[in-house]
């Protein structure tokens, strides 16, 4: 059984965790030396005991640390100064111990952005940050996943309210950017299924977002569109930049963040953990 911690998520820095019964893999190592290490104590995971470091992108707030893990096996579509890398080809499988990780195409204003879908046998996740839209060639790849960590960037209407430069709001909104909100329920509503247990709502702007923006975006489409397939224990979670939420790793069996809501059949309502 698969457990995992999303570490960081944001604009500000990014990681996560995640260990079966045979490994530990960590995917992107941004955000600060002293919090990411802290972190992993946290959890009681040390440096030592993780297999491979998957790289996403090479933005600085997904590689800031990399120096740090540099001797261990480091997975990356893109080559890092420095650093030696395993090249990951989207749609080309690899395997770390029992864990089958799958790298997919993304669209992002850097070089060869991937995301990567992890089975082992048991359980499935699929990762995805920093992406303008979802290829619908993937849906079959990302349906039936038990753990769901999926960019819900920033609401419309937020981002061209905030004083960033025109072309930076472009940027972020184009397909080149980020995923909206309304984007990211529409990719949950073709894939979550009676299996997935969880949502992690991710990388959320702290100017042009809010996480209960984001948290009831999906939520009340999900409930709207998808209530006959919808496992009757889901847990939606929004993503804090510097917030932990995890699921496993000696502590309660999920630990969805402090903000939250509970979607299923049974318990569904317009709950929110504050």
């Amino acid at each position: 059984m698969m457990e995992f911690a999303l570490l960081a998520s944001g604009s500000k820095g990014n990681s996560f965790v995640l260990r079966d019964g045979t490994g530990v893999i960590m995917i992107d190592c941004g955000t600060t030396k002293k919090y990411l290490f802290s972190s992993l104590e946290k959890i009681h995971v040390s440096k030592n005991e993780i297999d491979a470091l998957l790289i996403t992108h090479d933005h600085s707030d997904h590689i800031s640390q990399i120096r740090h893990f540099g001797d261990l096996p480091v997975y990356s579509p893109v080559e890092i100064d420095g650093i030696d890398c395993f090249h990951v080809t989207p749609m080309h499988p690899f395997f770390i111990e029992t864990m089958k990780i799958t790298p997919l195409a993304l669209s992002h204003d850097a070089p060869s952005t991937v995301g990567y879908v992890i089975e082992d046998g048991i359980e499935k996740l699929v990762y995805i940050t920093d992406t303008g839209y979802v290829n619908q060639n993937y849906i079959p790849y990302l349906k039936d996943a038990d753990y769901i960590v999926l960019e819900s960037n920033h609401d419309v209407s937020m981002l061209m309210a905030t004083r960033r430069p025109q072309f930076l709001k472009y940027r972020i909104y184009s397909d080149q950017g980020h995923l909206c909100n309304e984007d990211c329920a529409e990719v949950l509503k073709q894939i979550i299924s009676p299996k997935t247990k969880m949502i992690i709502l991710a990388h959320i702007s702290e100017e042009a977002n809010t996480r209960e923006k984001a948290l009831e975006t999906s939520r009340a489409l999900l409930l709207d569109e998808c209530r006959e397939r919808m496992n009757e224990k889901l847990v939606l979670a929004a993503a804090g930049q510097h917030e932990m939420i995890r699921k496993g790793f000696e502590d309660e069996e999920m630990d969805p963040g402090s903000v939250s809501c509970f979607i299923g059949m049974e318990r569904h309502s317009d709950l929110f953990h504050c």
